[in-house]
């Protein structure tokens, strides 16, 4: 497991955006980066987990949370283009992006592989990254020290059988990644990385691998340090890298 203790309150008068707020590990992150003194954006498609995890944060006592209700599967350039308006009108500024909103598609031989499912899969995991992070970088230049995080996994880097448009959305987000870091090195402070989870007990490893014990897999809160690590400060010289949340 990576090994991070931040300061308390490192990430005070930070405004960061979480897609895949109301479940898993985007709800963990954005309780996470809340309790370090953030200001969270919670984007997700269901309200009702929205607003769930905006109670928890409030109960907590932590920075008032706002919510974004987006399905990305059918947001347009439009859409996303209002979401950065909005945000750049009511707070003024964006810190952090973690893109970890994805869905699984089918396992099935490339093959078969229903094209509407494909063409989902494709839009939701590639796609809404490529066209929230294009609308929001204008404001996420402004920042003293921004921080761009996408979510990758082990099949982004080896093609395995049946993973088909899944396994292919994340070898392309590894690449976006790797060039959008280098585009933005040399004239900008913002710095873009990927996290691989590893074998989190969520709702699409359920989905993944139905016979498999789930008390076995790590709880998404305790893989936390490293997407501290990568939104903060302390890892301003980290750019362009894949890091591992386990092992």
């Amino acid at each position: 497991m990576f090994d991070y203790v931040p300061s308390p309150g490192f990430l005070k008068n930070r405004v960061i955006l979480v897609t895949g707020a109301g479940d898993g590990i985007g709800k963990a992150a954005a309780k996470s980066f809340a309790s370090y003194g953030a200001t969270v954006i919670l984007l997700g498609r269901t309200i009702k987990k929205l607003e769930a995890v905006y109670d928890e944060i409030e109960q907590a006592g932590y920075p008032q949370a706002a919510i974004y209700p987006m399905n990305l599967e059918g947001a347009s350039p439009t859409d996303y283009e209002n979401l950065a308006n909005t945000l750049e009108t009511e707070f003024k500024q964006l810190d952090g992006l973690l893109h970890n909103a994805a869905i699984l598609g089918n396992l099935t031989p490339l093959e078969h592989y229903n094209i509407e499912m494909w063409y989902k899969v494709m839009q939701v995991n590639l796609n809404a990254p490529f066209l929230l992070t294009k609308a929001c970088l204008s404001l996420l230049k402004t920042a003293a020290n921004a921080s761009i995080i996408f979510t990758s996994s082990p099949l982004g880097r080896k093609g395995k059988a049946y993973w088909g448009a899944y396994s292919v959305s994340k070898f392309a987000t590894e690449g976006m990644m790797q060039i959008l870091a280098d585009e933005l090195e040399t004239n900008t402070k913002i710095r873009v990385n990927a996290i691989n989870p590893g074998n989190c007990r969520t709702a699409m490893r359920m989905a993944a691998y139905p016979g498999e014990d789930q008390t076995k897999s790590t709880l998404p809160k305790n893989i936390m340090p490293l997407y501290l690590y990568l939104i903060g400060p302390d890892s301003h010289k980290i750019n362009g890298q894949t890091l591992n949340a386990q092992g």
